[in-house]
């Protein structure tokens, strides 16, 4: 497929972008490691060298008060533009642009010296903010104004003014965080001067030949947000204040709507976008869970937007664009929005990286070295650890042999792909099938790895995964209890009553699966769901929220502990989750001790009481164990041999664990 839109060269008047694609501002831990600017120079220069039109950095605070960690990342006096001069340079050296986004974290600073409109804590804070006084209000303009100047003698081609996702400048637009009666409150109008005066002092700093990208919050997602004619106005007001482009920002971290995670439907908020077309004359961009080239053409045929924003995309994959260039999307490494390996880490304050590409953000320490040695090797399992190994092997220039005894590759990805919320794993499967082949895998599928094949090969690696754990009680037998693999696979029907023994993933995903299937809600479906309102008719863009139709069934999750279910889920998903099944009305019992199960259901001990729950279904999720039988065979048999993934370690065993340990290895080889 040709993209005629995606690559059409874009006019500012006084720049000229290659294409209509950019890289949008994420936070990936590099800015406060230490050469981390080092570091981000390698990440944005691969990026750049992808072909991507527009890079916007991670976000950087113009003063003390506005970061958002008390490590994070500012840029207040010249002694810091040496640092940034590495991210411009490399930038440019690859034929790219850059911007770097100007951050206040407002209420959201995780520190004390957090400030906002109005006194008033967040939700999701940690500290009660300080309400700026006048005088604190026009010194932090000035601030905005002096980071623009500075961004651009380190040789930034712009600046992006975050001005959504709840952070400080989006506080004063809404009632929902802005009490004020002065001239930075009281009406909607006041409440856009902080904006505005930012936008116009930047300009009149930088001069004309600086972009300014606006990122406007479209839609708040929150009780007493704005209003669509509100928003409208703005953008009109911070066209003629000097801005070159309108960002898209959905949705303030503390709404209770998921708006960048996987069970999310593509292209959920082009709508929002496609409202301010044609009300303005500089361009105007599209964001959130656009993950492929496809969809970016079809978005800017449709007249929804005059550029598209992706994010996490270009984790996944910095040659996104010249692969989607030269006709090769097939072999684009999909972002499937999993937030395992780049939000939830930035959330417990580590570096970023990607669950799928997990050489993102180590640039500058990861290399693929070409082998002088090619060795014949043994790959036991095509599980997302062995996809991951096999192919690492392959780039450096080893012989590969697959063995899968499955009659597809995939392994436990392709057990995940079968839930309606995370079938973007299927996208995973196909870029290892498609990479595997191009590379010469012998790829032997309905193959059982014997110890007498290991003398055909220098190495063998096992990734054949872990196995289920098996239940302990009276009744574990009995014809109503079924594997969770075999319910994901179809092997066994789903009843009308199910009892889900476990809390860990495994069980959420298996409660999500038998309630919801394997289909992806339509965008109306989502929104309908999640209390979006799509015709914009109340303020913040919400409407009260549906419940999922269940087909009757009756699911209840038993626990054995008492924590919050989900509670090792990564942060950014665990809540989403549970939300979800709460509308589904999946049922939880804690504190669960299972004793019998039999005919009428499983009976249970709770706080000392024995009752049964009647169920025709049990479903047992308790979680994995390694199967070592074949690994102790090969060592007897003195075999180079290694172990990866679940073969490895069955505890908290993710997709990410094992792609990251089977390139690891694959690397060392």
């Amino acid at each position: 497929m040709s993209y005629p839109h995606l690559f059409a060269p874009l006019n500012l008047g006084f720049t000229t972008l290659k294409n209509r694609m950019i890289m949008g501002s994420m936070h990936t831990g590099l800015e406060e490691e230490k050469d981390g600017f080092t570091k981000l120079a390698a990440f944005y220069a691969a990026r750049a060298k992808g072909g991507v039109g527009l890079i916007i950095t991670g976000g950087i605070s113009p003063d003390v008060f506005g970061k958002l960690t008390p490590r994070a990342a500012k840029l207040t006096s010249m002694s810091e533009v040496k640092s940034h001069r590495l991210i411009t340079s490399a930038v440019h050296a690859e034929g790219g642009k850059v911007c770097m986004q100007i951050l206040h974290s407002g209420r959201y600073a995780n520190h004390p010296l957090a400030l906002a409109p109005s006194a008033i804590k967040s939700v999701i804070g940690r500290f009660s903010p300080w309400s700026m006084p006048h005088w604190l209000v026009k010194r932090t303009i000035r601030n905005f104004v002096r980071a623009a100047r500075l961004a651009k003698q380190a040789g930034y081609d712009g600046v992006e003014v975050m001005g959504s996702e709840g952070y400080l400048i989006n506080e004063f637009l809404t009632k929902h965080t802005n009490k004020r009666e002065d001239r930075w409150g009281s009406n909607f109008e006041n409440g856009t001067c902080f904006a505005l005066e930012i936008v116009r002092g930047i300009r009149d700093a930088v001069g004309p030949d600086f972009i300014i990208v606006y990122r406007l919050s479209m839609l708040d997602l929150i009780d007493n947000g704005q209003s669509w004619p509100e928003i409208e106005s703005l953008a009109k007001a911070l066209q003629e204040s000097g801005a070159s482009i309108i960002n898209t920002g959905i949705g303030w971290h503390e709404s209770r709507i998921p708006t960048i995670a996987q069970m999310v439907p593509r292209g959920a908020f082009e709508w929002v976008t496609r409202r301010l077309m044609g009300k303005l004359t500089i361009p105007v961009v599209a964001t959130n869970r656009i993950n492929s080239p496809d969809m970016a053409e079809q978005i800017l045929q449709n007249g929804s937007a005059d550029m598209i924003s992706m994010a996490r995309p270009f984790l996944a994959d910095p040659e996104f664009l010249k692969k989607a260039q030269a006709g090769r999307a097939e072999e684009i490494n999909t972002c499937i929005a999993c937030n395992q390996a780049c939000l939830d880490r930035i959330f417990l304050q580590r570096t970023a990286t990607c669950m799928v590409n997990p050489f993102a953000c180590r640039e500058t320490e990861w290399k693929l070295v070409p082998t002088t040695s090619p060795k014949s090797i043994a790959v036991v399992g095509s599980g997302p650890a062995g996809c991951a190994a096999a192919l690492t092997l392959l780039q450096r220039g080893h012989r590969v042999t697959l063995f899968e005894r499955q009659a597809r590759i995939g392994g436990q990805l392709g057990l995940a792909a079968q839930i309606g919320g995370k079938s973007e794993f299927r996208e995973t499967l196909r870029y290892f099938t498609v990479q595997l082949n191009k590379h010469g895998a012998d790829i032997q599928l309905n193959r059982e790895f014997l110890p007498s094949d290991a003398e055909a090969f220098d190495e063998i690696i096992l990734a054949n995964g872990a196995a289920p754990r098996v239940l302990s009680v009276e009744g574990a037998e009995h014809p109503m209890v079924a594997g969770y693999a075999d319910v994901f696979s179809g092997k066994r029907k789903i009843g009308s009553s199910i009892a889900i023994i476990g809390a860990g993933g495994i069980a959420i995903d298996t409660a999500l699966f038998v309630a919801k299937g394997a289909e992806m809600p339509t965008i109306a479906e989502f929104a309908r769901e999640w209390g979006i309102d799509m015709n914009y008719e109340n303020r913040g863009g919400i409407s009260p929220a549906g419940k999922i139709h269940l087909n009757e069934k009756r699911i209840i999750i038993l626990q054995r502990g008492n924590d919050k279910l989900g509670k090792r889920l990564g942060k950014t998903t665990a809540w989403i989750h549970r939300m979800e099944l709460k509308k589904l009305g999946v049922e939880v019992m804690s504190s669960a001790e299972i004793r019998r199960i039999h005919d009428q259901g499983v009976d249970v001990i709770v706080d000392g009481n024995l009752s049964t729950v009647n169920v025709d279904q049990v479903i047992v999720c308790v979680g994995q164990m390694v199967d070592d039988k074949l690994f102790m065979q090969l060592r007897q048999n003195k075999k180079s041999v290694h172990r990866i993934g679940g073969a490895l370690d069955a505890q908290d065993l993710n997709a990410f664990r094992a792609i990251e340990e089977g390139t690891k290895l694959a690397m060392c080889l």
